[in-house]
This record gives C-alpha cells, structure tokens and sequence, in this order.
C-alpha cells in the first residue's frame, strides 16, 4: 500500500487547513522543495500535492514548484486544486506529474472528465470529497447536491486510474478517516482508492492496509503537527 505524505502548497508555502477552510490555516517553516526533500530522504517515493493558489484561481499557479519538486527528486506525484481545462492537465503531465487530480470540474461536467480519461491514459484521478455523503465542490465551498456513490456508479467506466476520497468532517481533525464511507466507495469503484482525511495514527495505516481495493493512503497534517513520526511511518512502507 502506497504511503502519500502531503504537500499544500499556498503563496509559495506549505500550509495545512482544518476542513479545507482557508481562514484555518497553518503555515510551516519548510518550503515545499524542502518538504519534498525531506519526504524523499526518508525513502517515500509517493506525494500528494494540492496546488490551494489553483484551487482558488483556476491556474495552474505553483507549476514551477511541481516541476522541480519531480525534477529534482524522481518522486510519483499526484497534483490536483483548481484544474479545470485540458490545458491545464497536458501542463502538469508535461511537469512529469504521475496523476492529475480532477475534483469540482469532473462533478459539474462529467463529460470532461470522460475526455480527459480518453486523452491522457492512465494519468487522470478522480477527487471525490464528500460530506454527509454529498460531494462538495469549488473548494469544499458548495455542496453539489449529488450522493457520493451516486455519482460513482454514473462515471465508474469513465476510465480514470486512481479515486482520492476525502471525508471532509475528518480533514485536518486527526480523529481517523471515515473507513466506513471509503468502504462503501472501495466496494464498488472500477479502480483503487486512496484514503484522505484525519489520519491520526500509525494504527490508521495498519487499518487502512486490511481494507480491500485500497492503493494508498494520505498522511498531512499528522505529520506536521509531530503525532506520526516519519521513521515510523516510513516502517508502513513496502
């Protein structure tokens, strides 16, 4: 099972929010290179990168950090916040992104994100961040009157190669993901999902490593705020 620490990146630094609120933030001392640096040196070669300047702008705003944080260190980066053009997609992909993460755009026009599958093969994700069981939107701001698994059994055949299921009530909380809802979505999505939101513990990833059609895991803001060490969870690696 993959590992993906995280990387927010917001005004050229790395922050973490509580529930995706902008007004909650916290800024750390270590660039986002630097982050990456530290990620690569304790042997995780996964990251999961929310670009939060493109979230709110549409742009692909912090492109040059994503290629020299893939330049520099040979890391599998998945990079979503704000992507709503194929423009943008081909821009990251260039960078040497290994996924592109789209969200909002994907929920309010699923004919885009059956393009995007059918044009850039096995590079697309799918963001689904849900609370209560609705799909939220235009960064967690809106909810899309739409029930998660609903709208899962509408795109399942689309194509994309890797489902990110956050539980927005747990992100940035640290009282463990919702392992029940990510049941019912691993259940029965066509390709592997990753756990996000409120990762507390190392016991989180020994849980999160019984559940069936799970790729991976995303460990934030945990790490940051020094209740997972890295030596240890590096060990989780394999």
């Amino acid at each position: 099972m993959k590992i993906l620490p995280a990387i927010d990146i917001k005004d050229k630094k790395c922050v973490r929010l509580i529930k995706g609120n902008f007004d909650n933030k916290t800024e750390y001392e270590l660039s986002p290179v630097e982050q990456a640096r530290k990620y690569k040196d304790y042997g995780f070669k996964n990251l999961h990168i929310v670009d939060l300047d493109g979230a709110l702008t549409g742009e692909t705003v912090n492109l040059d950090i994503i290629k020299g944080i893939v330049g520099k260190f040979n890391l599998k980066v998945e990079i979503g916040g704000g992507i709503r053009n194929f423009d943008s997609i081909q821009k990251y992909v260039d960078a040497g992104a290994d996924k592109v993460i789209l969200g909002s755009a994907a929920i309010k026009d699923k004919n885009f994100l059956k393009e995007a599958c059918d044009k850039f093969k096995d590079k697309i994700a799918l963001g689904l961040d849900a609370k209560n069981g609705y799909l939220s939107v235009s960064g967690w701001k809106e909810n899309s009157n739409k029930l998660t698994l609903d709208y899962l059994r509408e795109v399942n055949d689309y194509g994309f190669s890797r489902l990110i299921y956050t539980d927005i009530n747990r992100d940035g909380m640290k009282q463990s993901p919702n392992f029940e809802e990510t049941s019912k979505v691993s259940d029965i999505s066509n390709c592997p999902v990753i756990i996000s939101g409120g990762v507390s513990s190392i016991n989180d990833i020994k849980k999160a490593k019984t559940l069936k059609n799970i790729e991976g895991i995303i460990v934030g803001k945990a790490i940051y705020d020094g209740d997972i060490q890295l030596t240890d969870l590096a060990k989780e690696l394999n």
